[in-house]
């Protein structure tokens, strides 16, 4: 590392001035890697040592300027990531290697795509990368660490990882993408004649049971209505029982109405009064693309889940001219409502030669059997 060049590792976002930050990662337009998300995660006690998640950011700087960073935890279990390694961890032990805790960069409990290293205009992205991942090289193999993983990788910032040493681990997702259409009635001309009856009358079942689905959208949030959203996203998680995975505090969701309204949607199903949802939605928006996050319901009605997670969110996406919509993880369900399954890279370094070579050799025919999972779910979509 040039002499002009300093790095820095952090136990918390707060160390690094937020305007810095923000000069790096606003170019991307990800709400969920903005400087206000991470905070609000860490300070109101979502991602904490005693939940399993130290922050461990690192940073990059020329003199005063700070021209890279790097969202990194350093991780106890494996839970809230929405990517199941925990078959590594298993033939790490029967290696007799403590698999925890490993380095993990993501957006924490949040499965959507985007991340890499944040850089400003001028670096070159190749060399900067490399040395990022020297830096992190010598901060796991000083400390023990077994190995770093960054998920949900940006696939451009992913050519360069893989190109640097990282072994690649594909992983699926599902998204819509809006393909000339400007109306509900176009979204389900996609569909064959008798998917879009089957749309038609989920909604219809919501419909009848005298419930009405509305957007709420950045300043337009009433107050009150996150503190809402906690309840029906605590209740569903609730419902369970020990698989019910309650990640976020109340206190995220009143920080989130405080700082983050700007980037949040809550989709709204009542029966008469919006403001006292019987079920309710929240995604993340930016100027040209929607994420599904939490929902809750009060009752149990057929097609609600789908009318307030996906149909209503894509009828208010073709209305603002949002061109994509992640739907969140899970759910092969997903396909049948018109979102198509996509590979996604997840980029590792193993620090044990025997893990890697065991791991490296395995995962060709992991990543080709995913592909070729990919390949039925969208040949079997019911289109035209």
């Amino acid at each position: 590392m040039g002499a002009d060049l300093q790095a820095r590792w952090h136990r918390s976002i707060a160390e690094i001035p937020q305007t810095a930050w923000q000069a790096l990662v606003a170019p991307h337009d990800l709400p969920h890697f903005s400087w206000d998300w991470l905070h609000c995660l860490e300070i109101s006690g979502t991602i904490a040592p005693c939940h399993g998640w130290q922050s461990c950011h690192l940073s990059l700087w020329r003199q005063r300027e700070l021209i890279a960073v790097a969202p990194l935890y350093l991780k106890g279990h494996s839970y809230g990531e929405f990517v199941f390694d925990q078959a590594f961890a298993r033939v790490a032990g029967q290696l007799g290697l403590e698999y925890y805790p490993k380095l993990l960069g993501m957006s924490p409990l949040t499965p959507a795509l985007g991340y890499r290293f944040f850089m400003a205009p001028g670096e070159d992205p190749r060399s900067m990368t490399q040395l990022m991942l020297k830096l992190v090289d010598d901060l796991c193999e000083r400390n023990g660490i077994l190995s770093a993983n960054f998920l949900y990788a940006a696939a451009d910032w992913a050519t360069l990882a893989e190109q640097a040493g990282c072994a690649t681990w594909l992983q699926l997702r599902s998204e819509w993408r809006r393909s000339r259409e400007n109306h509900f009635t176009d979204y389900l001309a996609r569909f064959n004649a008798n998917q879009r009856r089957n749309i038609k009358r989920e909604r219809r079942t919501v419909a009848q049971a005298g419930i009405t689905t509305v957007p709420m959208a950045g300043e337009d949030i009433p107050p009150g209505m996150l503190k809402q959203m906690h309840g029906l996203y605590s209740a569903h998680c609730a419902r369970w029982g020990p698989w019910g995975s309650k990640y976020l505090t109340e206190d995220f969701f009143q920080l989130a109405e405080q700082r983050l309204r700007h980037h949040l949607v809550l989709f709204s199903a009542h029966d008469g009064d919006p403001l006292r949802p019987l079920a309710m939605s929240l995604c993340l928006r930016n100027r040209r693309q929607l994420w599904g996050r939490y929902w809750g319901s009060h009752v149990e009605v057929s097609g609600l889940h789908f009318e307030t997670c996906y149909y209503r969110p894509i009828a208010w996406a073709l209305e603002e001219g949002i061109e994509q919509f992640d739907p969140g993880a899970g759910g092969s369900h997903k396909q049948r409502r018109g979102f198509q399954a996509e590979p996604f890279s997840c980029l590792h370094r193993w620090f044990d030669p025997t893990l890697d070579q065991l791991l490296r050799s395995w995962l060709p025919q992991a990543n080709q059997r995913l592909v070729e999972q990919i390949n039925t779910l969208n040949a079997e979509m019911p289109f035209h």
